[in-house]
């Protein structure tokens, strides 16, 4: 099913669920396989993890060092700059909780893995914002689909709308609003930058209403590094340190966010 297609269904299954009198239990039926359809793709689900993982002081910065493919002791010692005791406790320790594999003399990880060890990281209390130093753009973007996953959104990933061709970084859809999500991996801001990434992301935002009848959004840009919250012509501009707390926060402050709608 093309993303597209599959966006403009859920959003509209969300608005009857909200507005229209209608058969709930057909409705979440077509929900669920909606989401289904779009899995190998797009979707992100609740991966509630079991994780033992055993923390080490220097974890986080072992993020560095998980590459697709085959990694050594010496090959990640060399790029997190630990030394040979240190990167081989942390390597096992993945291992140990079925994060990669361990061939030979080599530790493979295959792409997601990262994305795990910073999800276990999270659980077990580590700063957010140190995390999402460590990984890179696709996983910034997956750690944010992650959180808003366990806020009970459905969650779509890179969806690509056409005519013109856009790329969206993040769906949430929650209680007939989807929140369109342009994630900065950015390390260093500039006030124009950040103007020029609202801008595009209010337009994207108004190509998704428009390909998505009766559908209700709001524009977000998430950030690395930034201090606090801050707004861009009403446009949230979100750290990813703060991002859950804005997510628990967001339906009661929605009258201050640009709000993009179906006329």
């Amino acid at each position: 099913m093309d993303t597209e297609i599959a966006s403009m269904i859920t959003s509209n299954i969300f608005m009857s669920l909200l507005f229209k009198p209608c058969n709930k239990t057909y409705i979440i039926n077509l929900y669920y396989n909606t989401l289904i359809l779009l899995a190998p793709k797009t979707y992100i689900s609740n991966m509630h993890q079991n994780s033992q993982l055993k923390i080490h002081p220097k974890m986080i910065i072992g993020l560095q060092g998980i590459i697709s493919g085959g990694v050594s002791v010496e090959d990640f010692s060399a790029v997190t700059k630990m030394n040979h005791n240190e990167s081989k406790t942390i390597l096992d320790e993945f291992i140990k909780n079925n994060i990669g594999t361990k061939r030979d003399n080599s530790y493979h990880f295959e792409d997601g893995d990262k994305l795990k060890i910073a999800v276990a990281l999270l659980e077990k209390g580590s700063p957010i914002d140190e995390i999402s130093i460590g990984l890179g753009w696709k996983d910034f973007e997956g750690l944010t689909a992650k959180i808003l996953s366990e806020k009970n959104f459905a969650v779509l990933k890179n969806l690509m709308l056409t005519k013109p061709r856009m790329e969206i970084d993040v769906v949430g859809i929650r209680l007939g609003i989807a929140i369109l999500i342009d994630c900065k991996h950015w390390k260093r801001y500039s006030t124009s930058a950040l103007s020029t990434a609202v801008k595009k992301q209010i337009e994207r935002t108004k190509q998704y209403v428009v390909k998505t009848p009766g559908s209700v959004a709001v524009p977000v840009i998430v950030t690395l590094y930034q201090d606090k919250i801050d707004f861009i012509k009403n446009v949230p501009v979100v750290p990813i340190f703060q991002f859950a707390s804005f997510i628990d926060e967001f339906y009661g402050n929605i009258d201050q966010m640009k709000t993009i709608g179906t006329n």
